[in-house]
This record gives structure tokens, C-alpha cells and sequence, in this order.
């Protein structure tokens, strides 16, 4: 058998790693860490850090896509949700983001505590 060793960059050796661990394990697998990773990380930042996080990353996304790319994502992104919800699962998901955003809107339009708002002049 030929003895290969020093022929293989670190990038290249890194590679034959994760291939045959994913072979023997799969994709589960790295859902599974990826998931302890971020809640790991989201324990260091606290959820508003976390947030914070996930806007700088969304951002810097962005610029490297350009705003059409970005878009494009974002709706490559959808169509795989209504895949895994199914049609009517997907129209769930929707009404329940227009619930949350007609209350939001609700809760804007309240004056803050001892507001006089002048309506009732």
C-alpha cells in the first residue's frame, strides 16, 4: 500500500476528515452539533447578543450576495419551508406572521404610559 502522508494539504486532509464522518455519520449528525454550537453560543451572548449576531452575519450575507441575491435566498429559503410544511402548513405559518405583525403595528400606534396623544382636545 502507498504510504501518502505529506502529499495532502491541511485544507485537503480536513476534507477526507469530514467527508468519512459524514459517511458515518450523516447529515443528522451535523444538524445535531450545529444546533448545541448555536444554543452553546446563545448561552455566552444571551438572546439579545445572539440577535445582534444573526443581524451581522444576515448583513454581511447581503453584501457579499448583493440585494437581488439576497432576495433570492430568501425566497429559494421559503419554497424549502413549504416543501417541509406542505401547502397548508405553510398558509398556517402565514396567517400566525400576520397576526404577530398586526399586533405589532397595534402596539405602536398605543401612546406610552401618561401619553396625552391630543386626540381628546
Amino acid at each position: 500500500m502507498d504510504d501518502k502522508r505529506g502529499d495532502m494539504t491541511v485544507r485537503q486532509a480536513g476534507q477526507k476528515g469530514g467527508t468519512s464522518t459524514a459517511g458515518k455519520h450523516g447529515a443528522s449528525f451535523y444538524r445535531e452539533i450545529g444546533k448545541r454550537g448555536g444554543q452553546a453560543r446563545k448561552g455566552q451572548l444571551g438572546t439579545e447578543g445572539y440577535a445582534k449576531l444573526g443581524r451581522k452575519g444576515g448583513e454581511a450575507r447581503k453584501t457579499q450576495l448583493g440585494s437581488k441575491g439576497y432576495a433570492d435566498l430568501g425566497r429559494k429559503g421559503g419554497e424549502a419551508r413549504k416543501t417541509q410544511l406542505g401547502s397548508e402548513g405553510y398558509a398556517q405559518l402565514g396567517r400566525k406572521g400576520g397576526r404577530r405583525v398586526a399586533e405589532l403595528i397595534r402596539r405602536g400606534k398605543q401612546p406610552a404610559n401618561g401619553e396625552n396623544t391630543g386626540e381628546d382636545r
